[in-house]
């Protein structure tokens, strides 16, 4: 498993942030979700003033919408205030191509989709991400890595494993600590040494 470290999200970030498609990759990394998932999100499943993302369906590889069946797939995740401000200007950005296109414009409700309002390919999101992480001088990790990306970071800063396995909508908890395990003994000594801190200040 490959991952980035801040500096390299920071770094990509910066370069896609004038693609279209820019809203994928941030809703990846600031919230773990599948390539599918986000591919599949929904306005409706958007609560903006809660701050919140309803997971309920998936677009898979040829394109079609399903519902996730899982109680654990079907999830809520809090988003951060940048994720949510980005949302609200990359809705802003729709309108105006739907304005522009006109009677051609296709609504499909979706958050990610082209121009016309249709459904964005997984290849055709593959083809932008690989051109963009290759124009941003990182490393070369694949499109879920992004998921591992935001899982090991939010596991760093100390959030508990349980916030991070409803996250990324694992069956339990045992999965998200044995797909991290690597991370895992760092956190251990972290764990320590703050502990040891607070009762005898060293």
């Amino acid at each position: 498993m490959r991952v980035w470290s801040e500096d390299e999200v920071t770094q990509f970030l910066e370069v896609a942030k004038s693609n279209r498609l820019y809203i994928a990759f941030l809703l990846a990394l600031t919230t773990g979700m599948r390539r599918g998932e986000i591919l599949g999100l929904s306005w409706e499943n958007i609560d903006f003033k809660n701050r919140t993302i309803y997971v309920e369906q998936s677009l898979t590889m040829l394109g079609e919408i399903q519902e996730l069946k899982s109680d654990s797939a079907r999830r809520p995740i809090s988003l951060p205030k940048t994720t949510v401000d980005e949302l609200r200007k990359h809705k802003l950005t729709l309108q105006h191509e739907k304005s522009i296109a006109g009677p051609s414009y296709e609504d499909s409700g979706l958050v990610v989709c082209t121009r016309y309002g249709t459904k964005v390919l997984p290849r055709n999101l593959n083809r932008t991400w690989y051109k963009l992480r290759d124009k941003a001088g990182v490393t070369s990790i694949r499109f879920h890595d992004l998921r591992h990306t935001h899982a090991t970071l939010m596991l760093k800063q100390g959030i508990h494993p349980k916030i991070v396995s409803e996250r990324l909508g694992h069956s339990s908890i045992r999965v998200t600590l044995d797909t991290y395990s690597h991370v895992v003994p760092g956190l251990q000594k972290a764990a320590a040494d703050q502990f040891g801190k607070m009762l005898f200040g060293r």
